[in-house]
C-alpha cells in the first residue's frame, strides 16, 4: 500500500503535492529543519516561489560525501561534476599527493580529494575575494587540517608557484550564445563569472590549457570539465599547444564532459 502525500501546511501557506513547488518544499524542510519548521520556514517558501535553487535555501550541498556550504554563493556543485571527480578518485594515486584545485568557487572538488585520500595536500586557486572566504569555510566546515590546504588569490595560474602531481579544473565554459537555454534561476542567482567563458565559451580553456602542463609534474595528470560542444574545439587546441596524450570522457547523460591530459 502506498503512503499518503499530504499537503505542506504552514502559516497559511499550502504546498500540494502535485505542484512543482511540493518537492522541493519538502526536501527545504527535511534538510534544513530536520522537520520542524519555524518562523524561517515560510520565508523560504517564498525566496523558492521566486525561483531561488534550493542549495541556496536550504545554505548547503553534498559533494561525494562532504558538506559544502553556499553561503557566499559560489556555484553550486553540479551532478556532472561530482560523477567525474568520483570517477578519478577512484583511479588515481590516493597517498601523498600533491593537489591544484583552480577555478575552484565553493572548494567543492579540493575538499572531496582530501576528504577520499591520505596525507595529500591541495592548493585551491581562486580569483574571487569572497570565494575564497568560501574555501575556508568549508575546508573547517569538513574538519580539513589547516596543513593540509592553503588558499591563494589567483587569476588562472597568475598566482600559482610550483609542480603538481595533479590539477582539477572546472572553467566557466558556457558560451555567451548559449545563454538562452541556461535555466532562469541559476542566470539570475548563480555567479556569471563561474558559468561563462565568452562567445566561443574558451575564454579561459585556452588560457589554461596554454599554461597548464607547465604546472605539472613528471607523470602528473590534468582533469578538465567542458561543454560538450566544445569537444572538437579542445581537441585542436590540445594539439595547437603540444599535449601528448588526452582521453575525452562522458559523464552520466552520455554526453561529453571531462578530458584527461598527460604533459
Amino acid at each position: 500500500m502506498e503512503k499518503e502525500i499530504y499537503p505542506i501546511k504552514y502559516r497559511g501557506a499550502v504546498i500540494l503535492p502535485e505542484s512543482k513547488l511540493f518537492n522541493r518544499v519538502t526536501w527545504l524542510l527535511k534538510e534544513k529543519y530536520q522537520g520542524n519548521p519555524n518562523h524561517q520556514f515560510e520565508k523560504d517558501i517564498i525566496r523558492l516561489k521566486k525561483g531561488e535553487p534550493l542549495d541556496y535555501v536550504i545554505g548547503f550541498s553534498e559533494f561525494l560525501g562532504c558538506k559544502i556550504d553556499l553561503s557566499k554563493k559560489p556555484l553550486i556543485p553540479r551532478p556532472e561534476t561530482e560523477y567525474w571527480v568520483e570517477k578519478i578518485l577512484r583511479d588515481i594515486r590516493r597517498n601523498n599527493i600533491f593537489v591544484l584545485d583552480i577555478f575552484s568557487g565553493s572548494g567543492c572538488i579540493g575538499v572531496a580529494i582530501l576528504q577520499h585520500t591520505n596525507k595529500s595536500k591541495v592548493v585551491f586557486a581562486e580569483k574571487e575575494n569572497k570565494f575564497l572566504k568560501q574555501i575556508e569555510i568549508n575546508c573547517k566546515l569538513n574538519g580539513i587540517n589547516k596543513s593540509s590546504y592553503k588558499i591563494i588569490q589567483s587569476d588562472i595560474f597568475r598566482g600559482v608557484k610550483g609542480t603538481f602531481d595533479y590539477i582539477f579544473a572546472n572553467p566557466p565554459y558556457i558560451t555567451v550564445n548559449r545563454k538562452n537555454k541556461v535555466q532562469k534561476s541559476v542566470l539570475t542567482y548563480e555567479p556569471k563569472e563561474a558559468l561563462f567563458g565568452g562567445r566561443d565559451g574558451l575564454q579561459y580553456i585556452k588560457k589554461f590549457l596554454k599554461s597548464a602542463k607547465n604546472f605539472l609534474n613528471p607523470n602528473g595528470k590534468i582533469f578538465m570539465e567542458f561543454d560538450s560542444i566544445q569537444k572538437e574545439q579542445i581537441e585542436k587546441l590540445l594539439k595547437e599547444y603540444g599535449y601528448k596524450e588526452w582521453e575525452f570522457n562522458k559523464d552520466q547523460y552520455g554526453k561529453w564532459r571531462w578530458v584527461v591530459l598527460d604533459k
